[in-house]
């Protein structure tokens, strides 16, 4: 039987870095993927869009949302690496249809295109395997905790009980953020971690279970971690 020819499948780059641009605009030459040359050029909306630049840490879930608002139909991939992986779940959830390292060959690039394009959703090798990993490790703590609540103290890093220590005090997340020196971003995926592991519905709940199953220093300031 004859091989049917695949559909094209518009594209959109969003990329900052010219050379980056034509660097990925030639790895797609000649495959079904047609990239246009601008967003405001006239063309249908797209069937894919691929951010190209490395995904801040903050700000990157808005990003995801606002494409996604902008281009409901259209499938989204993330050309990126060293991101942490409750920041990628949490871009997942925001509507990231694929992740790419940069470090993926053109072939396979294409493929993961294509088949992400089909309804699926990727994620590179490392990622599943930290989520593996974590589950893993998480399994004998949910085990003890049923029998003795007070086991999932040990489940916390130190960023999360300087953030839960906060949450006890009701600071925001933005004054926890300028407290720690950290992304306001980062906080929120830190809390929900903490909600998951605490089996809190909100943070009320986990600032309640905190003050009850865990141990403080008078002053939150002295605790932190760079």
């Amino acid at each position: 039987m004859a091989q049917q020819a695949q559909p094209s499948v518009m594209t959109y780059l969003m990329c900052q870095n010219t050379l980056l641009r034509t660097g990925v605009s030639h790895i797609l030459e000649g495959t079904c993927f047609v990239v246009a040359a601008e967003k405001s050029d006239g063309h249908a909306n797209p069937d894919l869009i691929l951010l190209c630049d490395s995904l801040p840490e903050e700000g990157a879930v808005e990003t995801i949302k606002q494409v996604k608002e902008q281009y409901p139909g259209a499938r989204l991939v993330a050309l990126s690496d060293n991101l942490d992986l409750w920041a990628v779940l949490e871009l997942c959830s925001a509507g990231l249809d694929g992740l790419c390292p940069t470090g993926m060959s053109p072939t396979a690039m294409c493929k993961v295109l294509e088949l992400v394009m089909l309804g699926e959703v990727f994620l590179p090798i490392s990622v599943s395997l930290a989520l593996l990993d974590q589950v893993s490790a998480e399994r004998p703590a949910m085990r003890s905790s049923a029998m003795d609540p007070s086991g999932l103290a040990g489940k916390f890093s130190d960023r999360e009980r300087q953030i839960l220590q906060r949450l006890t005090t009701g600071a925001s997340n933005k004054l926890i953020a300028r407290d720690l020196g950290v992304a306001e971003a980062t906080v929120k995926v830190h809390i929900k971690a903490i909600l998951r592991k605490a089996k809190a519905a909100n943070r009320t709940q986990a600032a309640m279970w905190a003050t009850q199953h865990l141990s403080f220093d008078a002053n939150p300031r002295e605790a932190l971690v760079g």
